[in-house]
């Protein structure tokens, strides 16, 4: 029996957990676990998990949901999809699940996570992952997803092929657009560049993704902030491609014009935002590499 943990049921673990949930759902192969606490383990004890999109609604139910490691047991593979401010609290919180069989999948929005888990569980593969999606939590037990777009990206140097083919399959199977990607820290970047900014962005203006598209000032400002985070890409040593910031700004002109960035909704709902992650990141790797990011700064002291 093949053991999938999934940490953080927001937007993005509740989404691709719960596909995962429906499709093993009756499987002797794989087992899905669902890592939560509080209204949210109590609201998918009782009732399942709801996934509403533009057009469906879905009610699936994971093998177990519980907080608690005894419960839980050993792991084959654990997802985790928290804030990036939860990481180390949240992983200790079940350390007892994981041993160094253990395969971890962060799919976080900053780019910082593999490198914070691997100190916190330095015998362990940590994959680098990625998704593009539009959801969020509707209410405990709720998940909301916008739009048709979806796609899961994961890789690693230095994991077993096995491993990692056996979760692409597994992701396959439950229907997830996944690729497993060789290239996987660019792919990562690629996203991080066009987070980061759009996070920073609607954060910092309090303006949703059409709201900055049709205001010119507005979009100036995303623009300053994408050239920015690419010359920091750059000093890094990152292949992107040459076009990265049209890329990126065709990107957001595809995105649904209602929506906006999950670190705007956590700002403007009072809640502790992901700033450190996706914007002061930034400023520190552009002080490491020597790189100038005065926007970013700007922003950063404004939302740190």
């Amino acid at each position: 029996m093949i053991r999938i943990g999934i940490l953080g049921l927001g937007g993005v673990g509740g989404y691709f957990g719960g596909l995962l949930a429906k499709a093993y759902f009756k499987s002797e192969e794989v087992e899905i676990i669902f890592i939560a606490r509080g209204e949210t383990q109590k609201a998918i004890a009782e009732n399942g998990l709801k996934i509403v999109t533009d057009n469906t609604e879905t009610i699936v139910h994971p093998k177990l949901v519980s907080n608690n490691p005894d419960e839980i047991g050993i792991l084959d593979y654990l997802i985790c999809a928290t804030k990036t401010y939860d990481i180390k609290e949240s992983l200790l919180s079940i350390k007892e699940c994981i041993v160094p069989k253990t395969v971890i999948l962060p799919l976080y929005n900053g780019v910082d996570a593999p490198e914070r888990i691997q100190k916190i569980f330095p015998e362990n593969e940590i994959l680098q992952g990625c998704v593009y999606i539009i959801s969020m939590i509707f209410s405990p037990g709720t998940i909301r997803k916008i739009g048709f777009y979806e796609k899961l990206f994961f890789g690693s140097k230095t994991a077993s092929k096995d491993k990692l083919d056996q979760l692409q399959s597994i992701f396959e199977k439950a229907k997830i657009e996944s690729y497993l990607v060789k290239n996987i820290e660019e792919t990562v970047w690629e996203k991080f560049i066009f987070i980061s900014a759009l996070a920073s962005v609607t954060s910092y203006l309090n303006q949703n993704i059409g709201e900055i598209l049709n205001n010119k000032e507005s979009k100036a400002v995303y623009v300053a902030l994408l050239h920015e985070i690419e010359a920091v890409a750059k000093a890094k040593g990152l292949q992107l491609p040459e076009d990265i910031v049209n890329q990126t700004i065709v990107k957001l002109e595809k995105s649904p014009k209602e929506a906006t960035s999950s670190m705007h909704r956590d700002l403007a709902a009072g809640n502790k935002t992901e700033a450190m992650s996706l914007t002061q990141f930034i400023v520190k790797e552009g002080l490491k590499y020597k790189v100038k990011t005065p926007l970013y700064e700007k922003i950063a002291n404004a939302l740190v």
